[in-house]
């Protein structure tokens, strides 16, 4: 089986080469414009929509078939009624990490996978809490860089840490990509789990 990753991410690639898959990198544009207000409707909408512009791709370049297995991914912050995606500039960064301060919000992670014939879509939900930052901190933190090209305008796995009291849910679905619904989406639904994938 060839696996392929829909996505750019280099957190989602260091995700799934910890894990042990071997996996192609393929991503394809796809359109991301929606009506849809719902977070957790909307990212598993785009995850599928990654994976079919990947699959299209693939398929006119000739490098399809039924044995191929895509994996796409996407990834909001959810504040409220607010969606977060990633900010346009520094002022958007402070304001985003301004409305997460002394507060917990959802992150919500869609994940498709296409396999032959086969449309698979779920989501998953972290609850992350965040403590208090001042003014001063949130100019530090947006100095440093790390928020610019982030949903939500942080990264859990980089200096945003020391923000983060507690997480209610996955970590890896706040990095962005739930291994534990990947896990469970393939072994439920294809009959082969990250370990089975793993050992080919």
């Amino acid at each position: 089986m060839r696996i392929v990753l829909a996505s750019k991410s280099p957190r989602r690639r260091e995700i799934l080469s910890f894990l042990g898959l071997h996996f192609d990198i393929v991503s394809a544009d796809a359109d991301e414009s929606s009506a849809i207000t719902d977070p957790a409707l909307l990212v598993r909408e785009l995850a599928l929509r990654k994976g079919r512009a990947t699959r299209e791709l693939l398929r006119a370049s000739g490098q399809w078939n039924d044995d191929t297995l895509i994996i796409a991914a996407d990834t909001v912050v959810a504040v409220g009624d607010e969606i977060l995606g990633k900010p346009h500039d520094a002022a958007d960064a402070k304001r985003m990490l301004s409305l997460l301060s002394d507060t917990a919000h959802h992150v919500i992670s869609g994940i498709s996978l296409l396999y032959g014939d086969r449309e698979i879509a779920d989501f998953d939900d972290t609850l992350v809490h965040f403590s208090h930052m001042t003014p001063q901190e949130i100019d530090w933190y947006v100095a440093s860089g790390e928020p610019m090209d982030k949903a939500g305008a942080y990264a859990i796995q980089g200096l945003a840490s020391i923000f983060i009291r507690k997480l209610d849910g996955c970590y890896f679905n706040v990095v962005g990509l739930p291994v534990h619904k990947l896990n469970a989406l393939l072994t439920a639904e294809l009959g082969m789990g990250i370990v089975s994938l793993s050992q080919q």
